[in-house]
This record gives structure tokens, C-alpha cells and sequence, in this order.
């Protein structure tokens, strides 16, 4: 509705085509297309990157929005399926557009990650964990701000801002994932508790939009306004040894 040229990156492509019709019809825009990324698989990634690079002159916002539940299971090329996923498919993918991103500053990259990253804290030793299915996404989260963290570093002063958002649990599709009994459960659960999607996404549009998200670089969202981390979430240190090992991991040099 604000005029801006939408790309929905999705490996599912029937639900996003059906992403796509409805969002024509709510916002009367044609400006809206979906092109295929499976952030499981690193080679979908780079494949996503260099077609959207050769179509698209601009890019201007950025947003990390895929989210894989506490499931235990692998990537395609090997890695947990939380952390694959919702770090190293996103850390990638910022990577090989963050040269258009600096190109088109004033820009921004606003990361999903969830309040949940407080009951975890990185193993270096095993950032591949998947053996508690709660514990392997509350890491995966971590991981989310402290990407956030440096990236708002090593871009300062380049015109990319940085942001890390915990939408509030959200009432979404993620129970597709698991058996019958516990999607009902979890449909009467979220009913009650969680919030609707288009509330839940009025925090990540205040960090795409706002003037005063991008005066913020690095900071952590909650509500449409700067929430406190944890002392450990805000360890520069480790957000640093994470960037580079994540580099190792996606072989991006």
C-alpha cells in the first residue's frame, strides 16, 4: 500500500503464489512477485541471489522473516535444521546482497528473532546441536541477534541499518510440522494466547519504515520500540567469532 516493489523469496511455491493473490487484491498493487529460495539448501541460496541481482536494479529492505520451528531434522547440505535455516540460509543470503543493499543506502535488514533466545547460550564447539528440539531453535534465535549485532558493525557508516525484532508469538501455519493431535492443541493454545499475524508484523514495518529504527543500528525490537537483551546477547565478542565461523561454515570467501 506504500508503493513499494515486493519480492517474496519462498520454496513453497503454491503457498506463495496464493501469498502473492491475495496481497494484489488487499493492497491494489501489481507491484508484487514471489521468486523460489530454500533457505535449507546454501546452493538455492546463491542460485536466488544471482537471479535476483540480474532482475532486480534495488534493494532497499531486507527482511530475514523465515522461521523453522523446534524440529529436529538436516539441511541439505548438513547442518541443523533451525540453524540452517534461520541463521546460515539468512546470514548467506544478507552476504551475497550486501553489496546492492550498501549500493541502494539508505538501506535496512531487519531480522526475525524470538524472546526466546534468553534460555540458550552457543556451543562453538557444537553449533550443529540437534538433539532438544526447543533448545536447537532457542540457539538458532540467538544466532539471529548476534548476526544482527555485527552486521550493524562491520556495515557502520555505510548507510545499511541493522535491526533484530521479536514479532510476539505469532498465530501462523509452523504446527504443519507435527503430528494431528498436537496442531489442535496448539490451534486452541494460539488462539488463546498468541497474537494475529498482522499484528505481529507491525513491528518488523516500524523498522522498515520508521526514521527512528534507522537512527538505532543494531538494536533489538519488541513492540514497536527498543527492548533490553540479555548481558550475554549483547557480547560483541562472541556476535564477532559467530560472523566468522558462520563464513566457514557457508564457505563464502
Amino acid at each position: 500500500m506504500r508503493g513499494a516493489r515486493v519480492v517474496i523469496a519462498c520454496r513453497d511455491t503454491d503457498k506463495a503464489e496464493k501469498a502473492v493473490r491475495e496481497i494484489k487484491f488487499r493492497s491494489h498493487s501489481l507491484n508484487i512477485l514471489h521468486m523460489e529460495l530454500d533457505l535449507a539448501n546454501l546452493q538455492s541460496v546463491r542460485e536466488f541471489c544471482k537471479s535476483f541481482l540480474h532482475r532486480e536494479k534495488r534493494l532497499d529492505i531486507l527482511i530475514n522473516n523465515a522461521g523453522m520451528p523446534s524440529i529436529l531434522d538436516w539441511t541439505d547440505d548438513g547442518f541443523s535444521m533451525c540453524f540452517g535455516v534461520n541463521h546460515l540460509g539468512h546470514f548467506l543470503l544478507t552476504n551475497l546482497l550486501l553489496p546492492r543493499l550498501k549500493e541502494c543506502a539508505p538501506s535496512r535488514v531487519i531480522t526475525l528473532t524470538c524472546s526466546s533466545y534468553k534460555y540458550q547460550k552457543l556451543d562453538f564447539q557444537d553449533l550443529n546441536y540437534n538433539l532438544l528440539p526447543f533448545f536447537t531453535y532457542c540457539r538458532s534465535k540467538l544466532a539471529n541477534i548476534y548476526f544482527s549485532l555485527e552486521l550493524a558493525r562491520i556495515t557502520e557508516g555505510k548507510g545499511v541499518t541493522s535491526c533484530a525484532v521479536h514479532p510476539g508469538f505469532v498465530q501462523s501455519g509452523w504446527t504443519c510440522h507435527y503430528s494431528f493431535l498436537f496442531r489442535m492443541l496448539m490451534q486452541v493454545i494460539m488462539w488463546m494466547f498468541f497474537v494475529p499475524c498482522e499484528i505481529g508484523a507491525q513491528t518488523v514495518i516500524y523498522c522498515a519504515v520508521s526514521d527512528e529504527a534507522a537512527k538505532h543500528s543494531g538494536g533489538y525490537y519488541v513492540d514497536c520500540r527498543p527492548a533490553s537483551l540479555r548481558p550475554f546477547a549483547r557480547d560483541t565478542g562472541v556476535a564477532k567469532k559467530l560472523w566468522e565461523a558462520s563464513e566457514r561454515l557457508v564457505k563464502l570467501a
